[in-house]
């Protein structure tokens, strides 16, 4: 349904450091940056772009991943890159049986999730 979504951050480097370990353990990496922009993706498509201005507050973004250990991967680099825990790994079962996600709040409190839907 969505084709891309873009953020406003109010540190662009620290973003954009963040996002590409977090993002990194996920398969996505840098796939465009041009202007103040950085766009991630996987396969050379930007889906998920952030650049310098105003932070929105209240997001919750949830990025999708591989496998378990990909979230738990996430979850580490994450707290690593000073992003401060809002659920550690583990199955969210009142989603659904195979539901396994991490939870973060950014720089700017987001708060970032990895998922991941498959049986692991």
């Amino acid at each position: 349904m969505i084709d891309h979504v873009a953020i406003e951050v109010s540190d662009y480097w620290e973003a954009k450091n963040f996002y590409t370990a977090v993002l990194g353990a996920l398969g996505y990496q840098v796939v465009s940056e041009y202007e103040g922009w950085v766009g991630f993706g996987r396969d050379g498509k930007p889906e998920f772009w952030i650049r310098q201005g105003k932070p929105s507050r209240g997001l919750h973004l949830a990025f999708r991943a591989r496998s378990r250990g990909d979230v738990d991967r996430f979850h580490r680099i994450a707290l690593q890159g000073g992003a401060r825990d809002n659920g550690p790994p583990g199955l969210r079962t009142h989603y659904h049986a195979h539901y396994y996600g991490a939870f973060v709040l950014d720089a700017d409190d987001r708060n970032i999730e990895a998922v991941c839907h498959e049986r692991d």
